[in-house]
């Protein structure tokens, strides 16, 4: 038998041990991300554009719950400006709810990189 090493592992040091402690690690994250999904499901994130006129709101699933237009933002004559405006507002509002998760999966994993 090699110096150091013995029928248990390297060193004397038991890999059972080891691979129950990781699994608890394992169990306590996949626990806490469920947790941490549920809250950011039940989130909710505005955004405005057009100076406020145009607001969007989403949840943590990346629907959008609203829009709402201020009427003074409807010019019939210039229904494009309106529907950028939508446009922004809705995707702003989701780059808040995506960078909250994103975050939020940081925090989780310590920066691990999953």
């Amino acid at each position: 038998m090699a110096k150091g090493f013995n029928s248990r592992g390297m060193g004397g040091m038991g890999m059972g041990g080891m691979n129950m402690n990781m699994m608890k690690q394992v169990q306590k994250m996949q626990q806490d991300m469920a947790k941490m999904q549920e809250e950011l499901a039940a989130k909710t994130y505005m955004a405005a554009a057009g100076g406020g006129v145009v607001t969007a709101e989403v949840n943590g699933q990346h629907q959008v719950v609203s829009v709402t237009i201020d009427p003074e933002a409807v010019d019939p004559d210039d229904v494009e400006m309106l529907q950028d405006m939508v446009v922004a507002a809705v995707n702003e509002a989701m780059r808040a709810a995506e960078t909250d998760a994103a975050n939020s999966m940081k925090s989780l994993t310590g920066g691990l990189g999953f």
